[in-house]
């Protein structure tokens, strides 16, 4: 097993609970499939212009965490970042982790205390909501679903 250095990535220990989903196994697994999906087309446009693949998850949080909230259920909770938008995490039960904590590199985030996030309100811009639905499409049809 490789190294996984997103933020609850030694806990994150839980199973689908949207059957669909089965094969994707744990958050690392899903992770690993995400490496190959994230893309700069799925990155935030305002981000677009320094995503890479050498930090592939630059952008790519709130789409990532409602898309991981669809597979294994929990919340979707942020942090709030100086710039006023929130960074999306996801809490499935005892189990917190952060999929694209990487972009931050060494800055440490908060986990405590933060706001669940909802989909009306990330969804509400379109062209989140079209990068979402991309990235899901990408992952199902990988998984031939």
């Amino acid at each position: 097993m490789p190294p996984y250095n997103f933020y609850g990535s030694s806990s994150a220990d839980i199973l689908p609970a949207n059957e669909e989903y089965r094969a994707v196994g744990d958050p690392r697994q899903l992770y690993d499939l995400l490496l190959e999906l994230w893309s700069a087309e799925t990155c935030a446009p305002r981000l677009r212009d320094r995503w890479s693949s050498d930090n592939p998850t630059l952008g790519q949080c709130s789409i990532t965490a409602f898309l991981t909230q669809d597979i294994y259920g929990g919340q979707v909770l942020g942090i709030k970042r100086p710039d006023g938008n929130y960074h999306c995490f996801n809490v499935v039960g005892d189990c917190v982790f952060d999929l694209t904590s990487e972009q931050f590199g060494s800055e440490r985030l908060c986990y405590d205390g933060c706001p669940e996030q909802s989909r009306e309100v990330h969804f509400a811009k379109e062209e989140k909501r079209l990068r979402y639905e991309d990235l899901r499409a990408s992952l199902r049809k990988h998984l031939g679903l």
